[in-house]
């Protein structure tokens, strides 16, 4: 099972992303996530995840499995987090910047996230966004990282069944 998750949430054209306070991608827009705690189901995971760091309650059917962001680091190990999407009301009320222990919570127009001369998102945001927020089907964004540079970013088809695949990052082996 992979370790993490990350959810990007839009209401009426923006993104509720998140600078983070700590590492990784600390300093850096991103979506709202973090770390499944031992025996937790991914999309509970993200759920409780999204609660506590904005105070904004889903429902499990809120949220929509969109595939996956894996990794290689230099070693050749693997990493990976399950993706999602939920879309919120555009009269829902979340004013913006909030201050919170993870960092400053804000909604961001996807032109300014995809901007060429942003150098302030994760990097490897803007390769997979587009299609995150245009195609309706899942992949593995496979992110090839070398001494901490984002080398590439390949974007593979997979089924919604992933999403319940205890040892996906075996299964898919180690070629990114």
């Amino acid at each position: 099972m992979l370790a993490y998750n990350i959810c990007f949430i839009r209401r009426a054209g923006e993104l509720l992303l998140l600078n983070r306070e700590r590492s990784s991608w600390m300093g850096s827009w991103n979506g709202v996530g973090g770390k499944l705690d031992p025996g937790e189901a991914p999309r509970a995971s993200v759920r409780r995840e999204i609660e506590e760091e904005t105070g904004i309650v889903l429902r499990e059917a809120d949220i929509r499995f969109k595939g996956l962001v894996t990794w290689e680091s230099e070693a050749g190990a693997l990493g990976g987090m399950y993706l999602y999407t939920a879309e919120l009301d555009p009269a829902y009320p979340y004013p913006t910047p909030v201050k919170t222990d993870e960092g400053i919570l804000d909604w961001k127009k996807t032109e300014w996230i995809l901007h060429p001369d942003n150098t302030g998102v994760a990097t490897n945001l803007p390769a997979f966004l587009p299609l995150l927020l245009q195609d309706d089907a899942c992949y593995d964004h496979r992110c090839l990282f070398r001494e901490g540079r984002l080398l590439s970013v390949q974007s593979i088809p997979v089924t919604a069944d992933c999403e319940h695949q205890p040892d996906y990052a075996e299964l898919r082996g180690s070629a990114l």
